[in-house]
């Protein structure tokens, strides 16, 4: 154990502190961009205060876990949360859409170190008969904070101001600096380490320009036009010299050794595929909500709601399976909701209830909790101390990755679903100009003509209804990989102590 029993409970606390701060923040500044733009202008560019910080999160992400691996947990939870705070603050101070960008990627590469070592801290901490159910905690907050975050992000824009969405995170981010500052005891003693400086850098620049091929491409640019293809030949030359590189590493930022754990590759390439089916409910629901229903933007976000309430109830009941039943069972059973749920969302047409919606969305949301705050937990499960920031790290990355390539590919198949059908049924009408983007607020939909409005939303409902039969293909390649991970189980696991240096 790293810390004493009577601090254990106050460094979960800081650990969920910061969980809930960053998982906040991302739905905080979605419901605040409209008045955001509005103030600052830079329409043709926002696009990039989120993107901004999604490429500098991943790019950071398994850097992070393999420095808290070389010289300790603590040093860089509180770095990620520095850098977190101070770009809460740039942001919130931000004159024009140049700056709030900028500051945006500072807070990006902070929250590139909160997820994946708060996970591995709470692992480090607890013996692995109460890690699960320590695990689905920290899981079902950070679910209950993409439940308040479009409520709290909406209510601070219409009665504050939008800059307090970024100080918020003020109060939030300091109590966790300070309880993980001062109760997390961490026994680690650094020694003289050489950082694979030539590792990380190519790491960086290869999934940076991937992620910005991805986050460009068919939005705007063309995938065909040479910024696009540059960036994607750009990812192969680099993601080719880090695989150089790392082979011939003496301490590699993702190390190879790794793969040779059959549960920490399964639970990886699970943790891929889910991402990338989960992400088409987070983002095509709001807009079936809005572009089919013709509800507000506020609404559809409050629409997801009960999927998310039933990630926390997920995520909990995950927790407290791993001290009954091996992983593979666990994941298992969240196939059973998983895939179906995924089924169903495919099923929308323009008729469907509110109510079946609902029930839809909570199946998915069950399935995802307990696949996450689980796959978190078999990630690490093999590894020792000095292993286990890489690991998680790794498992986190696998997620967020999914979820980026799913978002671009989903918003091509809706896409162009979508117009080929308008313009067969419609012809192109004035080039489609009050197509899916008109239909999301109600004075854009007062300019659709009145006798084709029905015909519109029908054909959005049935482009969102195929991407989810599309989001089968990954859940079932899930699944697939599910039946490969060994039985391995929590209970009677043993474990050396936690050495005092490497």
């Amino acid at each position: 154990m790293s810390v004493s029993k009577s601090n254990e409970k106050i460094v979960l606390i800081g650990l969920l502190a910061g969980l809930l701060m960053a998982g906040m923040d991302g739905t905080v500044v979605a419901a605040a961009l409209p008045s955001i733009v509005s103030d600052l202008g830079g329409f043709d560019i926002f696009i990039w205060v989120t993107s901004a910080y999604m490429v500098m999160m991943m790019a950071s992400t398994p850097i992070f876990g393999k420095l808290s691996d070389m010289y300790g947990r603590k040093r860089f939870f509180v770095l990620g949360l520095i850098l977190f705070l101070l770009g809460s603050v740039l942001c919130g101070i931000s004159n024009n859409m140049i700056e709030l960008i900028i500051f945006r990627a500072i807070q990006g590469i902070g929250g590139g170190s909160l997820m994946p070592i708060a996970f591995t801290i709470v692992a480090d901490i607890f013996p692995p008969h109460k890690r699960g159910k320590m695990m689905g905690i920290v899981g079902a907050v950070f679910g209950i904070s993409s439940i308040f975050g479009p409520l709290l992000g909406a209510f601070i824009t219409e009665y504050v101001s939008w800059n307090w969405v970024f100080f918020v995170n003020l109060p939030i981010g300091l109590l966790s600096f300070l309880l993980v500052f001062f109760f997390y005891l961490e026994p680690f003693k650094s020694t003289p380490q050489k950082v694979d400086w030539w590792g990380a850098s190519t790491l960086v620049l290869a999934v940076i320009s991937l992620m910005l091929a991805l986050q460009l491409g068919g939005n705007e640019l063309l995938w065909s036009s040479p910024v696009i293809i540059g960036l994607f030949i750009t990812f192969i030359i680099f993601m080719g010299a880090f695989l150089f590189i790392e082979k011939k590493a003496s301490d590699p930022i993702i190390s190879f050794v790794l793969f040779r754990d059959r549960l920490f590759t399964t639970s990886c390439l699970v943790s891929l595929f889910i991402g990338f089916s989960y992400i088409a409910a987070i983002t095509f629901i709001p807009i079936f909500v809005q572009g089919v229903w013709g509800d507000t933007a506020k609404n559809a976000g409050l629409i997801l709601m009960p999927m998310m309430l039933g990630s926390v109830v997920g995520s909990s009941f995950g927790g407290w399976l791993t001290a009954k039943i091996s992983f593979k069972n666990i994941m298992l059973l969240a196939s059973i909701f998983f895939v179906p749920g995924i089924f169903l969302l495919s099923t929308l047409h323009s008729e469907t209830s509110f109510l079946n919606l609902i029930c839809y969305m909570t199946i998915v949301g069950c399935g995802a909790g307990l696949s996450f705050s689980v796959l978190s937990l078999s990630s690490m499960h093999n590894f020792n101390y000095y292993q286990r920031g890489s690991a998680s790290s790794t498992n986190r990355f696998s997620i967020n990755l999914g979820m980026t390539i799913g978002i671009t590919v989903f918003g091509i198949i809706q896409r162009v679903n979508f117009t080929n059908k308008m313009e067969s049924k419609l012809g192109r009408l004035n080039e489609l100009s009050w197509n899916t983007s008109s239909l999301l607020t109600p004075q854009g939909r007062a300019k659709v003509p009145e006798g084709v409005l029905q015909n519109v939303a029908e054909t959005l409902a049935s482009s969102i209804g195929l991407l989810f039969l599309a989001a089968l293909i990954p859940a079932a390649l899930a699944v697939f990989f599910i039946f490969l991970m060994p039985n391995d189980k929590t209970q009677n696991h043993m474990e050396k102590p936690i050495p005092s240096s490497k």
